[in-house]
């Protein structure tokens, strides 16, 4: 039986937990609960989904609150990596997209800040927008802490995945646009990832190919022409979008791969530096877990490759 718990049980078991690396935990915005959260019904639930103490995989829901969990290396290189798990627009899966990467992550030296973020359906005030608020917000909060983090301010991305992977192309297609209002000096600090890295991305709300649920929370079922192209991020793709690494599975039977090549397609006809691997096994969700004796596993290290290689 899945266990539930509230959000006051959330960092006992953040941080007791044998298997994290996590050294804090703390808020997106500055009272807490979200400002658009003032009229959402929702509650916050942890749920453990895994019968396998030594492999958690735990989800959220009702979340009202952002947070990011800090994964620190012993010897940081400087580079943050802001990362976004999915959840299909209905919850945010914290293990398989999340603590699992700060094993490879925080080897190379990478200073990983795992965010949790609203869902568009849960009443929030502003509605579809509300996840791409959250990270705008949390991406202003890394920048206003860089110096204080010795993080290089300049290397500052976002990862994101599946669901999550929408929300990072959001943030890298409108990362200009005011979809909350400043609260506080943070919110001065642009929101332009430097770097983007997209896992299997929920992108085109083009009927098509777009993913059924992704879309339906986004959009609704009788979106106008303008809504599908606001947030289809493919669309939106400008010379001034940042590099950005695609990864995908052929195989995967709930996002297809479509996404990630008209983002590919768009990215390079704006002459974006781009890059993408599609490999042929690896299903939806992998993360790491599920590609271990797969070509598929060597994501990572390809990844952070990019990374390093990128022009200063």
């Amino acid at each position: 039986m899945f266990r539930k718990l509230s959000s006051l049980t959330f960092a006992l078991l953040l941080f007791s937990h044998p298997s994290f690396a996590a050294q804090e935990s703390f808020s997106i915005w500055p009272q807490g609960d979200a400002p658009g959260t003032k009229n959402s019904p929702v509650s916050f639930v942890l749920t453990e989904r895994s019968k396998d103490p030594a492999l958690p995989d735990r989800a959220v829901t009702g979340i009202r609150a952002p947070q990011i969990t800090v994964y620190q290396p012993q010897k940081p290189n400087g580079i943050a990596i802001l990362v976004i798990p999915g959840g299909s627009y209905k919850r945010v899966v914290l293990d398989k997209e999340g603590s699992d990467l700060a094993a490879p992550f925080n080897a190379r030296g990478y200073t990983l800040f795992v965010m949790t973020y609203r869902m568009p359906e849960d009443g929030h005030a502003e509605g579809s927008n509300a996840p791409l608020a959250d990270a705008q917000r949390a991406l202003r909060t890394l920048r206003a802490q860089a110096e204080s983090r010795h993080l290089n301010a300049k290397k500052i991305g976002v990862m994101g995945f599946s669901a999550g992977g929408h929300v990072a192309a959001s943030l890298e297609t409108r990362y200009d646009e005011k979809v909350y209002t400043p609260v506080d000096n943070i919110d001065n600090q642009h929101a332009r990832p430097d770097f983007v890295v997209l896992g299997y991305p929920v992108i085109s709300m083009d009927q098509a190919i777009a993913h059924a649920g992704s879309r339906k929370a986004l959009i609704g079922e009788m979106p106008t022409a303008e809504q599908i192209k606001h947030y289809s991020p493919e669309q939106n793709v400008t010379a001034q979008t940042p590099p950005t690494f695609l990864l995908h599975a052929v195989d995967d039977p709930s996002v297809p791969v479509a996404n990630s090549l008209v983002m590919f397609n768009a990215l390079h006809a704006n002459n974006v530096l781009t890059e993408l691997h599609l490999f042929s096994q690896g299903l939806h969700g992998f993360g790491i877990r599920g590609v271990k004796h797969l070509p598929a596993a060597v994501w990572p290290e390809l990844t952070m490759n990019w990374i390093e290689a990128l022009p200063e």
